[in-house]
């Protein structure tokens, strides 16, 4: 899977607010007053109705044989319909990268796609397009879930993203973004992950960050060799080597705090 970014908990890195040695350690009150625009910045991108308004030219994606549609959604106006479709198409792309972890993951999956602050970016086949000649590898029943929301055609994606504070740092992080095997492969994965750095940065967030498993090869080569993500300071194979932890985490800094804080440059 090209695009699969599995979501765990964070390991928390050695940067938080202490200071490098020798530099001056921020006052109290600087420090609460940083807290409160990040909490502000945060609040203030999750009280937004529709991410992708800003940009009109995501709504649309053709290429390579695929006449496809982007929405908007969120993790509290989810029917039963999409989230079955979502389980679905979750456990078709993660249960081998996950492994013997899987049953245990795909609990936490089921409740982090609810959440009040999950937002999705729905992947939808534009009604009457040639696309009803493709194949897929979704069985029968999987396939019935595919609705079709007010005039567009079935599923056959979507992205669950959130904005958190990361070491402090406002970030949009990518919880899923999961493909449908038939649309894999064409410029989706990178399309929609163009357009996630678009809203994070109209949304003043300082990252993008994943999570992704290093079992999906596949995946962990499109994030660092296609669209050049690091491997964060806060990730477990940074914070301590001697962790052996099935996943990496990511990220993409547009400012140089956030690259101070979330990359890890020590290779450079």
């Amino acid at each position: 899977m090209e695009s699969e970014t599995p979501q765990r908990r964070r390991s928390s890195s050695a940067t938080g607010n202490n200071a490098p040695i020798g530099e001056k350690r921020p006052k109290r009150s600087e420090v609460l007053a940083k807290r409160k625009t990040v909490e502000e910045l945060i609040t203030t991108a999750r009280a937004q109705k529709d991410h992708l308004a800003p940009f009109p030219a995501f709504r649309h994606f053709h290429a390579k044989g695929l006449s496809l549609c982007l929405k908007s959604g969120h993790g509290s106006k989810l029917s039963s319909t999409v989230k079955t479709y979502i389980q679905n198409l979750i456990k078709l792309n993660m249960e081998g990268p996950f492994g013997s972890e899987w049953p245990e993951q795909e609990k936490v999956k089921r409740r982090e796609m609810v959440a009040h602050d999950a937002h999705y970016v729905f992947v939808h086949e534009v009604a009457n397009s040639n696309a009803d000649e493709m194949t897929t590898m979704l069985t029968a029943a999987e396939t019935s879930t595919s609705c079709c929301l007010e005039n567009s055609g079935p599923l056959v994606g979507f992205v669950q993203y959130r904005f958190v504070s990361e070491e402090e740092i406002p970030v949009l992080y990518v919880y899923e973004l999961q493909l449908e095997p038939r649309v894999q492969g064409k410029g989706l994965g990178k399309f929609l992950m163009q357009l996630l750095e678009f809203m994070a940065q109209k949304n003043c967030m300082s990252a993008v960050m994943l999570t992704v498993q290093k079992a999906n090869v596949l995946a962990v080569d499109f994030y660092i060799s296609k669209l050049r993500y690091i491997i964060s300071a806060t990730s477990p194979s940074k914070v301590n080597p001697m962790m052996k932890k099935s996943y990496e985490i990511l990220c993409k800094a547009f400012n140089d705090e956030a690259k101070a804080i979330l990359e890890d440059r020590e290779d450079e």
